[in-house]
Formats: C-alpha cells, sequence, structure tokens
C-alpha cells in the first residue's frame, strides 16, 4: 500500500494518526521539495527509518511503486500533499497499477496563507509562480491581469529550487513586476497597486506586510519563502481585516481601477463614434437607417459588457465603427481609427 500524507506546517502540528502511519509503515519518504526550509529533527525521532526523497525519484516514482506493491510505504510531505502536481500523478498511477492508496491530507501554507492575510477564499482568481528568468513574466503578469479584471485577488508563490537552494525574494520579485508593467501597460503592477506579502506563513516568524508596490519594493521582508498577493476588489471587511492582521504600510484602497480590455474598449470608443455620428449630415433614409443600426450596436456592446460577454460586446463595438467609418467614407470624409494599443 502507498500512503501519501500531510504533516501539516511544522514538526508540531503532524497529527497522532499520521504519526501511526508512518511507524507502522516498513518505508517512510520525506520529500522536501514543496516545502523548503524544513527542520527534520523531530520527524526523524518521530521515526527513525526516514529516507529523503529528492524531487526527481517522486517525479519518476516508479522505485515507490515497487516497493508500495508488496509493502506500506509512506510518501510524507509537508503542508498537504495533493497540492502538489507530482504527488497526485503518482496516486493516479499507483491506482492504474492496482496498488492500495491512503491519502492523508494536512493544512497547506497555501490555504493558511489566505486567511492569515485576512482575505475571502473565494475571491482568490488563478494560482501562478513568479519565476526569476525575466522571458517568464508574461504568464504571471497576464493572469494578474484577468483576475484583477474580475475583482479578484491573485496569489503569486516565488521560485525556489531546492538543488541550488534558491529562494525569489519579494523585493526582486515586485521589481520584476514592475518591470513587466512598462512592457504590458494594463496597471496591474503599478506604484499604487495594492499587495501583500506573506513571509514564512505558519511559523512562529510569520509576518505579513500590506501596501502600494511603490512602498513594499524596497520593505525588508527578512529570510524566505515569501509570497505575494496582488488584491482585487476589496470588501470591507477584508479592509478591516488587512489593517487589524498585517503589518499595514499603506491603507488598503477603496476602489477597484483595473479594467478589462474590452471595457477599456468599448469606453473608449463609445464617445469617438458617438462623435462621429454627429458629424455626419445632410444623409438620406438609407444612410439615417445605417446609423441607427449603429446606434444598435452600441447599445448591443454596452448590454454584453454588462452580462460578462466580453465577445459579443467587443463585435458590436466593431460593427457600429465599420458602419459609421463606410457612412464618413461615402461622404467623403476620413474613416475613424483603431488604437492599436488598446
Amino acid at each position: 500500500m502507498l500512503h501519501i500524507v500531510g504533516l501539516g506546517i511544522t514538526d508540531d502540528s503532524i497529527p497522532s494518526n499520521i504519526r501511526n502511519i508512518m511507524q507502522n509503515a516498513d518505508v517512510v519518504y520525506l520529500e522536501t521539495f514543496t516545502s523548503p526550509d524544513i527542520n527534520t529533527s523531530e520527524i526523524r525521532r518521530i521515526c527513525p527509518k526516514l529516507q529523503m526523497a529528492p524531487r526527481w525519484m517522486v517525479e519518476d516514482g516508479r522505485r515507490i511503486l515497487k516497493e508500495s506493491e508488496k509493502k506500506d510505504v509512506v510518501l510524507a510531505s509537508y503542508g498537504d500533499p495533493l497540492v502538489a502536481t507530482t504527488h497526485t500523478d503518482l496516486r493516479v498511477r499507483a491506482v492504474q497499477s492496482d496498488i492500495p492508496v491512503n491519502v492523508v491530507h494536512g493544512p497547506s501554507a497555501i490555504t493558511i496563507l489566505v486567511g492569515e492575510c485576512g482575505l475571502h477564499h473565494y475571491m482568490m482568481g488563478r494560482m501562478v509562480t513568479v519565476m526569476s528568468e525575466d522571458t517568464l513574466l508574461e504568464t504571471p503578469y497576464m493572469a494578474s491581469y484577468r483576475n484583477a479584471a474580475l475583482g479578484n485577488h491573485t496569489l503569486l508563490l516565488l521560485e525556489y529550487n531546492q538543488d541550488t537552494d534558491f529562494f525569489l525574494g519579494a523585493n526582486a520579485a515586485l521589481k520584476k513586476l514592475s518591470n513587466a508593467e512598462k512592457s504590458y501597460r494594463r496597471g496591474v503592477f503599478a506604484p499604487d497597486s495594492y499587495c501583500m506579502v506573506a513571509c514564512r506563513i505558519g511559523t512562529k516568524k510569520q509576518l505579513v506586510v500590506s501596501g502600494r508596490v511603490s512602498s513594499l519594493e524596497g520593505y525588508n521582508f527578512g529570510d524566505p519563502p515569501h509570497s505575494i498577493i496582488l488584491t482585487g476588489r476589496l470588501h470591507f471587511t477584508e479592509c478591516d481585516a488587512i489593517r487589524a492582521l498585517t503589518t499595514c504600510v499603506d491603507n488598503p484602497p477603496e476602489g477597484h481601477t483595473i479594467k478589462s480590455i474590452s471595457r477599456q474598449m468599448i469606453e473608449k470608443y463609445t464617445p469617438m463614434i458617438q462623435k462621429s455620428i454627429q458629424n455626419i449630415t445632410g444623409y438620406s433614409d438609407g444612410e439615417n437607417m445605417v446609423i441607427q443600426n449603429a446606434i444598435s450596436y452600441i447599445q448591443d456592446a454596452q448590454a454584453a459588457l454588462e452580462k460578462g460577454q466580453d465577445e459579443v460586446a467587443v463585435l458590436s463595438i466593431g460593427y457600429a465603427d465599420g458602419l459609421i467609418d463606410a457612412l464618413r467614407m461615402s461622404q467623403g470624409m476620413d474613416p475613424g481609427s483603431l488604437d492599436p494599443k488598446i
């Protein structure tokens, strides 16, 4: 049998049932590549037979699965084991090989982090990782933008390399994301964007600092690991919690300024098209029908946007713009032009 168990955040949080499983097992592995900077002295005292499982062993999985066919094997990790995709993959492969699997979940720093920051779990959007390579910043930036456009918060995990004992610190990550802002220009990591930096969550040295990007870039967060949360639309109870539970460098914002590309387009092109309509004079009945259709498309675009039908909204405003451009050309006027920067 294969036991995949979560040890919780620290050695102090290991449940008694997991201690019994480890003590009675034939083979016990502990992986630490998903849980950096862990002191294993206490768990070795509980289970002297403990063996360390490097990342390659868990990802390859063949040795662990082979032993599990005839022995009781434990794969332990700090936090919740199924947060890591490698463990889920190993579980699936075990089931496919008719190896019994017992999963024991544990509290994870990822889920604890949200509560410790005073945020609502259901306001969290897609979680992403920020890597040290600048060429890999597009994914975390655009994921943060899409979350923010919906009003959701973004948890940004920071790179950890077990082989080289490398942690990407919050200061370096914020600087990289601020530089990415200069390229993508969606206002996601602008100087006044509001973030939270969670440090060493679940330990006695835990620290959560909140404030604008410009205030946090030079802050001393201490030893890693660090994580960053880019806040979306904050509920007033979240604002109260941030002020009470974190080191609050700047007060949390009351409004929400990140808009989707679709909304930016509608807000920009609607007055432009309406102004173009006003400049068209002496039109025939047929041309008047075209103008009325264009006005209807503008109304359709605004209605679709409020319903969350962004694609329909963009198509509608595009149709309206095309109709008015055609009329302007028929009257010898220069057609309008779309701004490619949006």
